[in-house]
């Protein structure tokens, strides 16, 4: 199961796993170390300087823009197309591209008339596709311009900027999301391209994509996930039970490693192994997002202490580095009086936010908890 247009335990993943690579299994392929994915081309600053500097100057940079992109005309006609990834320059020549490729391309555009820019991955339900025995988990990805937001897990009716979703039919009032880094965003680029060459048959080529998104950024699972996968192909299966279990050992309930990890031992014969994989992934029932967490919250409301730990750390085996679900999680330790748990939570809040201001907040809260509670 592949991770297409996307779309991570209170300890992070290690800078690089590179006991994860297998680079003497795979025929070397160009894959360039930094694909450029958000670099404006000279055709899309002449765009902005000529094509539609008068709506620019009339309408103001950031809504002028947005008007662009919602156009027909011919200056900017685009189309919605799922079957490739593209960098921003790409999609712009073209005129075309999926979710991720639109949403760089007007990042780019944006970034060149200075408007503020923030990425998030929109928490729904993957669209899955088929083709031959491999899946594929489409996730979703939109771009908000203008105002950052003070948190990244916000409703778009709260968002005071203006949001931008290329999916067509995409309900963005109801969606809920994360604020991501530019480095997931390369990553997710990466492991797109990855996905796509396993569908063309390129394993190789699709190896080391994979391998440039888990460089890019180690916490982006989905791209360790499409590593495993590759290997399975190939018949590499320790490397391949190697990929699974790394993602298992950050995030235990996730669906797409558990069930690759069972096919892959169901393969090498290791029938009983693959069966109890098999019932624990029937256990792990499909919930809406921030459902644990909303029950956290209830639970620090009323001062169950407990049950919010538990809550937060059941958030935490499905999305390993939301940095809300640390912090909280921090909070419900402090009322349980484990001052050193609290601190952890606290410090790991701060390194994983995206968000320049939540990271102000966990800073001044984690000199707070070192000032007050007792090491």
């Amino acid at each position: 199961m592949l991770a297409a247009c996307a779309t991570p335990a209170p300890a992070p993943a290690p800078v690089e796993p590179l006991s994860l690579y297998f680079d003497s299994g795979f025929e070397p392929r160009p894959v360039p170390a930094d694909p450029k994915v958000l670099e404006a081309s000279e055709a899309m600053r002449r765009y902005l300087a000529v094509d539609i500097a008068g709506q620019l100057r009339a309408q103001g940079d950031l809504h002028g823009l947005v008007a662009a992109l919602k156009s027909n005309n011919a200056r900017l006609k685009l189309d919605y197309d799922s079957a490739t990834t593209r960098t921003a320059a790409e999609a712009f020549d073209l005129r075309a591209g999926n979710c991720l490729s639109l949403t760089v391309m007007t990042a780019a555009l944006a970034r060149e008339l200075k408007i503020p820019v923030a990425f998030h991955r929109v928490l729904s339900d993957p669209l899955w596709t088929r083709e031959g025995n491999t899946l594929f988990a489409t996730g979703h990805v939109n771009i908000l311009l203008g105002s950052p937001m003070p948190n990244d897990r916000f409703s778009p009716r709260e968002a005071r900027g203006v949001i931008i979703d290329f999916t067509p039919g995409a309900d963005v009032r109801s969606q809920r999301s994360l604020e991501i880094t530019e480095a997931t965003i390369t990553a997710m680029y990466m492991n797109n391209r990855a996905a796509e060459s396993m569908r063309d048959g390129s394993v190789d080529q699709a190896y080391w994509w994979a391998r440039g998104a888990i460089g890019h950024d180690p916490r982006f699972l989905e791209a360790v996930n499409t590593l495993g996968v590759i290997y399975s192909h190939r018949g590499h299966v320790a490397h391949a039970e190697r990929a699974f279990r790394h993602v298992l050992a950050i995030e235990s309930e996730n669906v797409s490693a558990l069930a690759n990890l069972a096919g892959v031992l169901e393969r090498a014969g290791r029938r009983p192994e693959a069966a109890a994989l098999i019932a624990r992934l029937r256990q792990v029932e499909p919930q809406p997002p921030f459902h644990f967490f909303d029950l956290g919250m209830a639970a620090l409301k009323a001062k169950d202490y407990a049950a919010a730990r538990d809550h937060f750390l059941r958030e935490l085996r499905r999305n390993a580095y939301y940095h809300e679900a640390h912090f909280a999680l921090a909070a419900a330790y402090v009322g349980l009086g484990d001052g050193d748990a609290a601190r952890r939570h606290v410090a790991t809040a701060l390194e994983t936010s995206t968000n320049r201001d939540a990271q102000n907040i966990y800073s001044a809260k984690l000199a707070w908890l070192r000032a007050h509670t007792t090491q």
